[in-house]
């Protein structure tokens, strides 16, 4: 199962995820076809050798040569607009000339999707990652997300960042996402609004229910389009043990003090099962030891039940007494607790539902020198394994050998092991 560790030590952006992402697939020369697949016509996908505090890696940049530049772009012209609840101020020109790149509604970039000449799956990666924005920034200025225009995120660049992160994305077939809460700066970004606080409005909206940290660098660390990627992913924050099988580096163009890159991790897991389970109690203070020996055990585990356990304590009025607890399966409640009733002196029962991990298991039959022996073999989450005798087989061993179970269990062991190696 392919699991992607994110550590987001140095904040989250489009550039950082392509980067990342392109180095751990070796899927550059991909991208660079990628402008033709989107039928963009004077766009290029530059790769360049970057180097970050010692770590060697490769910056995707988006050259847009259509990109309409203003000589004046703190000046905008009649019909002009700005954006700047999205982080860096972007330039919107009112009129429907071709130059007019940054802005574009949700259909606009649909549309380029729809166009491209990409998986199916990838395409619906790309619009859900975009919708996710759509929604922050809608959200931001208190408009219908029909009417919503992207600015900087509907910027080619952009576009393709996240186009080509979703083409990345479904080439490796992520089945889940684990990630390091996210740095994303701290102080003011100067926009056209005046100053706003870091992480930018969008941004904000976008990382709600992501575990975030300003850390101590000054400036934008985590941008829309890199927190909408990561929303996309839906990680979780509590990483297990892992098994690293390939890492990669995504850098930013800004250099700080620290690697200013998104380290990401290809790795597999084993995951222990889930299985739901019911758990039967009862409390028994007036009934001889006798009636819950063998013969009852026997018929409680006929009866459904999965395992069970006897403790001691002391009831109500200092009367000494046992709690009586049992698992079964859900679907063999009635029929166990129906047990419990008929065949001990109790007059009630709790029972609540839960959930236990089981561990992969198998049993095989193993040919000691003492003759056939079960064996369960185990595998534990680390994948390391466990072997145990079968208790009944070695007991009918040691009592033909008059010779103590332990001793059984231990010579098959060394033989088993011996016989793996």
């Amino acid at each position: 199962m392919a699991v992607l560790k994110i550590e987001a030590f140095s904040g989250v952006s489009g550039d950082m995820f392509l980067g990342a992402l392109a180095e751990l697939t070796n899927a550059y020369d991909e991208l660079i076809d990628l402008p033709k697949k989107l039928n963009l016509e004077n766009v290029e996908v530059r790769i360049s050798d970057m180097n970050k505090t010692g770590i060697a890696c490769k910056h995707v940049k988006i050259i847009d040569n259509n990109e309409y530049k203003s000589a004046n772009p703190l000046k905008p012209k009649s019909g002009a607009s700005f954006s700047g609840l999205s982080g860096n101020v972007s330039l919107t020109i009112g009129s429907s000339s071709s130059q007019s790149h940054h802005h574009r509604h949700l259909p606009d970039i649909y549309k380029i999707i729809d166009n491209a000449a990409i998986p199916n799956s990838a395409k619906k990666i790309a619009k859900d990652i975009f919708l996710i924005v759509g929604k922050a920034e809608a959200k931001v200025h208190g408009i219908p997300l029909e009417t919503i225009h992207f600015h900087e995120v509907g910027a080619i660049d952009s576009i393709l960042d996240i186009v080509g992160t979703a083409f990345l994305l479904d080439k490796l077939k992520i089945s889940k996402t684990y990630s390091t809460a996210v740095r994303t700066g701290c102080g003011f970004q100067m926009t056209e609004h005046g100053k706003l606080p870091v992480p930018c409005p969008a941004t904000k909206n976008i990382l709600h229910g992501i575990p975030t940290y300003q850390g101590e660098v000054k400036g934008e660390m985590a941008t829309p389009t890199g927190a909408a990627i990561l929303k996309f992913l839906n990680p979780e924050f509590e990483i297990p043990v892992l098994t690293e099988l390939n890492t990669a580096h995504g850098p930013g163009e800004k250099n700080f003090e620290h690697p200013n890159v998104l380290r990401i991790t290809l790795c597999e897991d084993q995951p222990v099962p889930k299985e739901k389970v019911t758990v039967i109690e009862t409390n028994i203070d007036d009934a001889p030891g006798e009636l819950l020996g063998l013969d009852f055990q026997d018929g409680l585990l006929e009866a459904g039940a999965l395992d069970f356990f006897i403790s001691q304590g002391f009831m109500k009025k200092g009367r000494p007494g046992i709690l009586l607890s049992v698992l079964c399966k859900p679907e063999k409640h009635t029929q166990v607790e129906s047990y419990i009733l008929e065949n001990t002196s109790t007059i009630g029962v709790r029972s609540y539902f839960t959930e236990r991990k089981i561990c992969d298991r198998e049993t095989i039959e193993f040919e000691s020198s003492w003759g056939i022996i079960s064996l369960k073999l185990v595998t534990l989450p680390s994948g390391r394994e466990q072997v145990k005798p079968e208790y009944e087989d070695c007991k009918k061993v040691a009592a033909a050998l008059d010779i103590s179970i332990d001793m059984v269990r231990q010579k098959v062991l060394k033989e088993y092991f011996e016989f793996q190696n």
